[in-house]
């Protein structure tokens, strides 16, 4: 459970790095488009994190692990959206 939540928190730093470099690039060359870049990378998130829930769910065979994963990676994307908006917003 431990290396899962390591790889977790680093899946999200990476995720939260790249909206940010991101995100001041876009605001640099082309500001108009910071509302299309934004619901972009949100679109990009929620599909990785949704991918990598199910891919645990379907290669786990004991259900509470596939649920406190779940659970945990969920509060992990709300915590890393709230993150990157109050850190460029």
């Amino acid at each position: 459970m431990i290396l899962e939540v390591i790889l977790s928190a680093l899946f999200f730093t990476l995720l939260g790095i790249l909206y940010v470099k991101g995100y001041d690039i876009v605001k640099r060359h082309s500001p108009d488009h910071l509302p299309h870049f934004y619901l972009i990378m949100a679109t990009i998130r929620m599909l990785l994190v949704a991918t990598v829930i199910g891919l645990y769910v379907f290669f786990t065979e004991n259900r509470e692990d596939a649920i406190r994963f779940a659970i945990i990676y969920i509060i992990m994307y709300i915590v890393m959206m709230v993150v990157t908006l109050k850190l460029r917003h």
